[in-house]
């Protein structure tokens, strides 16, 4: 199979190896192992708690459908964990790096879709309150999301065409792109082709899931905020900050991978800045996939049903779990009074020289059954 002309040999030759793993990656390991495990302990409990606990409400399909896209990202983190603490090498196969790769640009443009929708809704309900009113409803929104997450699964389908697992010539696999696959019918360039599919996939990446979405949140949020100014009405500090807060998380956590991304189809093939790319979009990818541990902070816990909602049910899960306790203690010692009382029907039949001997187990008994049931 031919390949593109790319600096994965300049970035990954014996010459750049090293012993042992270093610091950087070290602290990018923990850093997906800590990201995954919160996440997904994060967004099940909010998959849960507002799919099957609370009534269903337009908020709560926005934060459904957040939540379970954060979720199917940090599912798959694993996976790039394992990857990197082999150092470097996929082991999993490419049908799989295609997977999962597709899953991490899945959640990039949901994700970014859907917080841009939020927002707008937010600017309809303060905008347009009486065409919100009339028309701003469960289904709608449903449909909406059924849209949003249609158009990201189309957005995907490059990323997951030009994926591939690519043999080092220092033994490793790596999972990255391919632009050389799907190639037309010779005569071709092959340098140009894989030229403009790469900076065709950066281009889609950076535009349609950090700039559009980005410009339409601030637009949202400022449209809101003149309306409001507009009207005389007081902006709320916890509007204020959590609209800071979107805003600030959103690009923190993605503009990292995005310029890396960028930096890397700028920078010509064999030069020192690609070995730093190489180097440092495990990292950013890794704080972009941060974005999936604070989305459900911000859009979640910043409502108090929500809130209240949550901790009702974590209450009520503690209830049933200390219910099934109580039940199986309160056997234990049904079975416990049982048998002591079977044990001393047997020995009211024994011979009276045994009389002494006999008090002294039944207290034994006695004070088994008591230490057992406290």
């Amino acid at each position: 199979m031919e390949h593109c002309p790319t600096s994965y040999n300049f970035t990954f030759s014996p010459s750049n190896q090293t012993v042992g793993m270093s610091s950087l990656k070290v602290f990018t390991i923990f850093l997906h192992g800590l990201f995954s495990s919160i996440g997904i302990l994060e967004n099940l409990l909010i998959v849960v708690v507002v799919g099957f606990r609370i009534r269903r409400s337009i908020i709560s399909i926005w934060i459904l459908n957040l939540a379970a896209s954060d979720l199917l990202a940090t599912a798959f983190l694993p996976f790039f964990t394992l990857y990197m603490a082999l150092g470097d090498t996929w082991t999993l196969g490419a049908t799989f790096c295609r997977i999962y790769s597709s899953v991490f640009f899945l959640n990039m443009f949901v994700s970014a879709f859907l917080l841009a929708a939020i927002s707008m809704d937010r600017c309809l309900v303060v905008v347009r309150p009486v065409w919100a009113q009339n028309y701003r409803n469960i289904q709608l929104v449903s449909r909406i999301c059924g849209v949003i997450w249609g158009l990201a699964v189309v957005c995907t389908i490059p990323f997951y065409m030009f994926r591939d697992a690519i043999p080092l010539p220092t033994g490793r696999i790596l999972c990255y792109y391919n632009y050389a696959r799907l190639l037309p019918k010779a005569p071709y360039d092959l340098a140009s082709i894989c030229k403009s599919r790469k900076e065709a996939l950066v281009f889609v990446k950076l535009f349609l899931a950090f700039l559009t979405p980005l410009a339409l949140i601030i637009l949202s949020y400022a449209v809101v905020n003149v309306s409001l100014a507009r009207r005389g009405c007081r902006r709320p500090f916890r509007f204020v900050r959590l609209v800071i807060a979107v805003v600030v998380t959103f690009i923190l956590c993605w503009a990292p991978y995005h310029f890396f991304i960028v930096l890397e189809v700028m920078a010509p093939n064999e030069h020192r800045v690609q070995g730093v790319v190489m180097k440092a979009l495990p990292v950013a990818a890794s704080i972009g996939f941060f974005n999936s541990v604070l989305n459900p902070i911000l859009y979640v816990f910043s409502c108090r049903d929500l809130c209240n909602k949550i901790r009702h049910s974590l209450g009520a899960v503690m209830e049933s779990v200390l219910a099934e306790d109580l039940a199986e203690l309160s056997r234990r010692r049904s079975t416990i009074r049982s048998s002591v009382s079977n044990s001393e029907v047997g020995l009211k039949h024994r011979n009276y020289s045994q009389t002494s001997p006999l008090k002294t187990e039944d207290t034994q008994v006695e004070s088994l059954e008591n230490y057992t049931l406290t």
